[in-house]
């Protein structure tokens, strides 16, 4: 049976925690290091799978990539190797972070924390899956059909290399990231920091403020911003709904902990 330990009960020196920190950090570079060596060999196959929304935007046979600078493909390659590398590593770096933080905090509050850890991993990883299957597709079809004539002189889209890398990263990224708004939400609420009658209170102005975002986050394309702006609005309104069984753990967690300061009392008295 998964049995989560209490807090430990060992108090290290500061100096001690300076170490642990130094030696966490340090497994976290090593997995990234690891996992960027491993994605710079496959960086060609791996660029292959971030070019194939634009190649199937493109006609048959009319679609290709430039570089405008002699080294640009190759800081390119290294910037794909850089971002896939941290994607395989996060999940090492995930659990240093945890191992840190972990030994401080009560088997409550490991409880209560663990299911935002894993939440974290499969909320991004449907951010980029929507972004990469359904946005980019929809959204370079979108930018490539201002191509024809103008003036008489053809008017042709030849993306760079680097251009276009920096867009592919402002979806995956933009999308993963803004759909941990659940996560932080949630957070938020454990912590007690906003609770769930001051977000039904303030619906309208985050609904207002998912869409500012969607617009910032988004290149500037009606239907991109929309398809963000819309699984946020549903995240949000999920969130909502959690906070409700999340309130009876904290009035659980709460009753628990008054019962445990009252034994802990009598215990004392005696």
């Amino acid at each position: 049976m998964f049995n989560v330990k209490d807090l430990d009960e060992t108090r290290q020196p500061l100096l001690d925690h300076l170490i642990e920190l130094r030696t966490r950090i340090v497994r976290a570079l090593l997995a990234l290091a690891v996992g960027f060596g491993v994605c710079l060999y496959f960086a060609d196959e791996i660029l292959g799978l971030l070019v194939l929304p634009l190649k199937q935007a493109f006609p048959d046979g009319e679609g290709q990539l430039i570089f405008t600078k002699l080294p640009e493909v190759f800081f390119v390659e290294l910037k794909v190797a850089l971002f896939a590398g941290f994607m395989v590593s996060f999940p090492v770096i995930a659990n240093q972070m945890w191992a840190f933080i972990a030994p401080g905090l009560y088997a409550r509050e490991k409880k209560a924390f663990l299911p935002f850890l894993f939440a974290t991993p499969v909320l991004f990883g449907m951010g980029a899956a929507l972004a990469y299957f359904v946005v980019m597709p929809t959204a370079f079809k979108f930018f490539l059909g201002f191509g024809g004539e103008a003036g008489g002189l053809k008017v042709q889209a030849l993306p760079s290399a680097g251009e276009y890398l920096s867009l592919v990263m402002q979806f995956i990224m933009g999308f993963g990231v803004t759909f941990l708004l659940p996560v932080l939400l949630l957070l938020l609420h454990r912590a007690g920091i906003v609770s769930r009658a001051q977000m039904v209170l303030a619906r309208r102005y985050v609904i207002v403020g998912i869409f500012v975002i969607a617009a910032i986050v988004t290149p500037p394309d009606p239907g991109s911003q929309i398809v963000l702006a819309v699984p946020l609005w549903l995240l949000f309104e999920a969130s909502l709904f959690l906070m409700r069984f999340q309130e009876k753990s904290i009035a659980a967690d709460r009753l628990a902990r008054e019962a445990e300061d009252a034994a802990e009392k009598a215990n004392a008295a005696e």
